[in-house]
């Protein structure tokens, strides 16, 4: 089934909202390409490999969470960026790129689908309001932080980097978590009570933050926090409008 491009990016706007919320990226059809779509490829990061795979199974369009024109880098369309777009344009395919907004959708956003994952209760916005990018819940029933560590790898297929508290026999009931680079959120989740925080990043403060604070940090991998969410926004497009969908995993260690 083939769908207008710029009917596919309304539907993708009233699904996700990105007017709701400000980003560090214009979200939507950020190159545009053909008119029709139906062949569709998804992954986390407009890559050059994944532009690639996308031009060797003659895709239509390609759907990513980390797209291009970010705030703050040069407004140049030359070097790595140039290469990219080049190609895009060359084979005349459409780059869809939402952020932040499908970092917080409810159903198919990164954080929901990684509490799905690690059976994490949902309970709300860690900030407090409906567009809260952190989020936090709790366990059914409580972990040792190795417990934790050995279930996140178990379901990203990767060893998280755990940062115990002085109190290392810490149980974790409650937690916060935000996918990619939330570290910065473990202060808030701290100072909620939270027993635990997991994020994709970690920076050299984050450390004492969770030893001075009294939380368990698992650091989890940008990446691999961040798979989930544009693999299930393609299922929701192959499943609402018989679009041919194929999510491709360009590894990634960071």
């Amino acid at each position: 089934m083939k769908m207008n491009n710029l009917q596919l990016e309304a539907s993708l706007n009233e699904l996700l909202s990105p007017q709701l919320i400000k980003d560090y990226c214009p979200n939507g059809l950020q190159v545009e390409g053909k008119k029709e779509v139906n062949k569709i490829i998804t992954g986390v990061t407009a890559s050059k490999a994944l532009i690639e795979q996308a031009v060797q199974q003659n895709a239509d369009a390609i759907v990513v969470h980390h797209g291009y024109f970010w705030k703050g880098e040069s407004e140049s369309i030359r070097g790595m960026k140039g290469e990219r777009i080049r190609q895009l344009i060359k084979n005349d395919i459409n780059l869809y790129a939402y952020h932040l907004p499908l970092d917080i959708h409810p159903q198919l956003g990164n954080n929901a689908q990684l509490a799905e994952l690690l059976g994490i209760e949902v309970e709300g916005g860690l900030e407090g309001h409906p567009q809260s990018v952190a989020m936090y819940g709790r366990f059914s029933q409580p972990l040792t932080g190795e417990e934790l560590a050995q279930r996140i790898t178990r379901v990203l297929n990767r060893e998280p980097l755990h940062i115990a508290p002085e109190l290392a026999n810490k149980p974790i009931k409650t937690v916060g978590w935000c996918t990619g680079g939330g570290q910065d959120f473990i202060e808030l989740a701290a100072s909620q009570q939270m027993d635990a925080y997991i994020s994709g990043e970690i920076s050299e403060r984050t450390t004492y933050s969770a030893r001075e604070m009294g939380v368990h940090y698992f650091a989890a991998g940008h990446h691999a926090t961040e798979r989930y969410g544009v693999k299930a926004l393609g299922e929701w497009l192959a499943e609402q409008h018989g679009l041919d969908v194929t999510f491709i995993d360009i590894d990634n260690p960071v």
